[in-house]
């Protein structure tokens, strides 16, 4: 008969035991999936049941997370997994690193860090080669952890510009039917760009930050004949552009100068006949020194539960 082991946990206040718990105790839930211990919550109270090895994986699981849930800070799903992965892996220095790493704060004071490993992996390789790839798909943070890093190095005058580009492709819509100049059609475009700037820097100071040229956020056409000297760049949307346009917007990096190129290859909106010019990159410029690649999967969505089911239900069907 297998000797069942009970173990108490008290947290330091109200506050924390939620944020353990998650919403409907979801997280509770998540524990016990990926431990097979059983968890309860008793005010501040957490009691975890099960094998020895059941109940010692469960607190290690709990204990990885405790600098999070013990400041009341939201525990997600990929929080847990992460967790999970670096204990088996024996990653837990790693997992230390991952977490004391705190990129930024938002202006509503929350703490922007790397969610998974591939992420961290990506972070690193923006801090340290000029050239970067993120390529993965909706919901794993390319654009948002590149814009995070971008905002950081203008603010602390690292560069003197960023310059935020996609190309303007349509994804079922057509331009010629938004209303305005050409400006006002692609800025639909460029919304999710513009949103990342607005967590970091006062909505109000921007436009003044545009009108200095400190901050640009434009169409791709508008990067030709342009050398892109002391400015962090990050091209979004890089499936969309064609192989002339990704050579053309690379050829444009200048002195001191950084580009991050973000792109989901699966989802290309390009006319059938028509390459990627992301797909093309890889394939030329895979192993070039100072250029790095970085592969970003569904595991790493970090956005609602369901986008990640989304992603791996696509992923199976195209496979």
């Amino acid at each position: 008969m297998v000797e069942v082991k009970t173990i108490s946990i008290q947290l330091p206040s109200t506050k924390s035991a939620i944020a353990l718990g998650g919403v409907q105790g979801e997280n509770l839930k998540l524990l016990t999936q990926k431990t097979g211990a059983s968890l309860s919550l008793r005010g501040r109270e957490l009691l975890i049941s099960g094998t020895e090895t059941q109940v010692q994986l469960c607190s290690q699981l709990v204990g990885a997370l405790e600098d999070t849930w013990s400041q009341g800070g939201s525990i997600t799903r990929v929080d847990i997994l992460t967790a999970g992965q670096a204990i088996e892996t024996e990653q837990q220095q790693e997992l230390r690193e991952l977490r004391q790493d705190v990129l930024a704060r938002t202006r509503r004071g929350e703490v922007i860090r790397a969610k998974t490993f591939r992420q961290w992996q990506y972070i690193q390789s923006v801090r340290s080669h000029d050239l970067t790839f993120g390529i993965g798909p909706a919901g794993t943070g390319k654009t948002y952890l590149a814009a995070v890093l971008a905002v950081q190095a203008l603010l602390s005058n690292q560069y003197e510009r960023l310059i935020l580009t996609r190309p303007a492709v349509e994804a079922g819509e057509k331009l010629g039917f938004l209303p305005g100049d050409l400006q006002q059609k692609v800025d639909p475009y460029l919304r999710p760009l513009y949103d990342a700037l607005y967590e970091f820097i006062d909505p109000e100071k921007i436009p003044n930050l545009m009108e200095r040229g400190v901050i640009e956020v434009a169409p791709l056409a508008y990067m030709r004949g342009r050398t892109l000297n002391n400015a962090f760049v990050i091209l979004d949307e890089a499936q969309n552009t064609t192989p002339a346009q990704m050579k053309m917007v690379l050829t444009r990096l200048g002195f001191h100068s950084r580009m991050v190129v973000t792109g989901d290859i699966t989802q290309t909106d390009l006319p059938m006949h028509q390459p990627s010019g992301l797909i093309v990159a890889q394939k030329i410029l895979h192993g070039v020194e100072g250029i790095s690649f970085c592969h970003l999967s569904q595991a790493d969505v970090v956005r609602h539960p369901l986008v990640q089911r989304i992603v791996a239900a696509y992923e199976y069907h195209e496979s």
